[in-house]
């Protein structure tokens, strides 16, 4: 399978999905076109909601993708590789249309800032999560002030801290995930009738519900530059490369 992101209206919903060979995990390219579209479906005066999911039915999203993390050398390679996270939750913050996340499996780093992104979140018992990035030598500083948003900074902290997984249960308690299937077909059913119902809302209160959800965070792209940086300097350092190389050796070993 080759990385890609495709969208289609249907019934006035904007269907995003995107995936990639390893895990859906993302690549640059991917987290620009997958940011871009976002906009371009929200600004669509005939779509109503956007529904953004992944392929598959193992992991909804890995986050970074480590290949590309591996081949960063310089700090404004490694800003831009970073700041594609920003702009994928900027344009779910900003593009004015309510957005629906699907989770079908575990999800890591980045992919819990999408999660941690929507304004309403569907998963199934599966869909544990975990802030990782420690384990690489880096923290979840950009995807930072969304998922403080939905878990506080408390519970941000102690997962940016131990990068432990967290279930499905305690991600519904903790206001990520707003209905947990016991499996993707369960998910589905609920989820479809969900979005036939936004189908028929109205646009404008949808369009003010996604505006007042999000007041107070104007800052969040004030943020961005220095949390951007936080992440792209410390990838640089020869231990977080190190630390990729063996985390890509365990997970071959899985295999």
């Amino acid at each position: 399978m080759e990385a890609f992101v495709q969208s289609e209206i249907k019934n006035q919903i904007a269907e995003i999905t995107f995936g990639t060979p390893k895990s859906n995990s993302l690549p640059g390219f991917i987290l620009e076109k997958l940011a871009q579209t976002i906009l371009d479906e929200g600004a669509k005066k005939e779509v109503k909601a956007i529904l953004l999911k992944s392929v598959g039915e193992k992991a909804f999203c890995a986050g970074a993708s480590f290949d590309e993390l591996l081949d960063i050398e310089d700090l404004e390679t490694s800003k831009k590789f970073f700041g594609g996270f920003a702009k994928v939750l900027n344009a779910m913050r900003n593009c004015g249309k309510i957005v629906v996340v699907r989770v079908h499996g575990k999800t890591t780093g980045g992919g819990v800032g999408i999660a941690c992104g929507a304004d309403y979140c569907f998963a199934t018992e599966e869909a544990s999560l975990a802030l990782t990035e420690i384990n690489l030598g880096i923290g979840p500083f950009v995807i930072g002030p969304y998922v403080e948003r939905k878990i506080g900074k408390s519970q941000f902290t102690a997962m940016a801290i131990d990068a432990g997984f967290r279930s499905s249960e305690w991600a519904k308690l903790h206001n990520v995930y707003h209905y947990v299937g016991k499996n993707i077909v369960d998910m589905d059913s609920v989820l479809n009738s969900f979005m036939e119902q936004l189908a028929g809302r109205s646009e404008e209160a949808l369009a003010l519900i996604k505006k007042v959800s999000w007041e107070g965070t104007d800052n969040f792209g004030e943020l961005m530059p220095a949390r951007i940086h936080m992440s792209a300097s410390l990838i640089l350092e020869e231990s977080a490369k190190k630390n990729i190389e063996a985390i890509k050796i365990k997970l071959r070993e899985k295999k």
